[in-house]
């Protein structure tokens, strides 16, 4: 009987974890790390394919997910948001970011990149380990909930309802968004991935730290549009749907820029 109450425990425990810091749901990912491939150049695509393998970026973006049910991994949590508290500037978010010693995505961003970076030094299975985790980690922050408040767990406290079903404000941006449109990941891919050569050099060109307060900036304005228990569907969907598009588009182009950079 102790067993399983132990057993209990750390399902629940899991599965909160899971609830907070889970990111695009498993179609979202795919979709980032699609269209990133589409934009590899042929020697970046040949040097992860040698760490991958049969592997594909699609199929590994979610890796870091799944893993989550082992308590092994618990410990990668934090490396999938950025908790921001409400008003602040981009000077602000910059400085908060730069200073922050905590463990969160946007220094464990940086930290794998400087890894793969070295990743002849690095043994064959940490370099599979740091490059899902990267591919992975920059979906996370594209999902503007990703960089919500500490308060309210990234509005996972924010109860919703999505045409008549219980939801929260994270996992409507999480999964319930991108699945409204019921496409594949490919589909999807196909349907947005037209970035023009200006916005390609533009989006691969800013930092990091501008990739969040993009998010940050997308966020503030959700918290504001909703209230707790509102009844939400087509019209919202309506105005936001290109906001999500952009946000799954800029991912996978930044993605790419920085694979590039790294394997290129």
């Amino acid at each position: 009987m102790k067993k399983l109450l132990t057993l209990l425990v750390m399902a629940i425990i899991c599965c909160c974890s899971y609830a907070t810091c889970f990111a695009w749901g498993l179609t979202g990912h795919r979709v980032v790390a699609e269209i990133a491939n589409n934009h590899l150049t042929k020697r970046a695509k040949k040097n992860i394919q040698h760490i991958l393998g049969n592997e594909s970026l699609a199929m590994a973006a979610n890796w870091p997910d799944f893993i989550k049910s082992d308590p092994t991994y618990q410990y990668l949590n934090p490396w999938h948001y950025v908790n921001l508290k409400s008003g602040l500037t981009a000077d602000q978010i910059k400085q908060n970011l730069q200073h922050d010693t905590t463990t969160n995505a946007y220094n464990k961003l940086l930290w794998l990149k400087e890894q793969l970076l070295q990743s002849n030094k690095l043994s064959h299975d940490k370099q599979v380990f740091y490059l899902r985790l990267l591919i992975h980690i920059i979906g996370d922050i594209h999902q503007p909930m990703h960089t919500g408040r500490p308060e309210d767990l990234g509005g996972n406290r924010i109860k919703l309802y999505w045409f008549n079903q219980p939801t929260n404000l994270h996992r409507l941006w999480d999964e319930q968004l991108v699945d409204f449109q019921q496409l594949s990941y490919t589909e999807y891919t196909q349907a947005i991935d037209f970035a023009t050569q200006q916005q390609l050099r533009s989006w691969q060109k800013e930092p990091i730290v501008n990739w969040l307060c993009e998010s940050y900036e997308i966020t503030e304005s959700l918290y504001r549009e909703v209230k707790p228990n509102a009844q939400l569907s087509y019209r919202y969907h309506f105005d936001h749907i290109a906001t999500l598009n952009l946000q799954l588009l800029k991912g996978g182009i930044r993605l790419a820029g920085m694979l590039n950079e790294i394997f290129g």
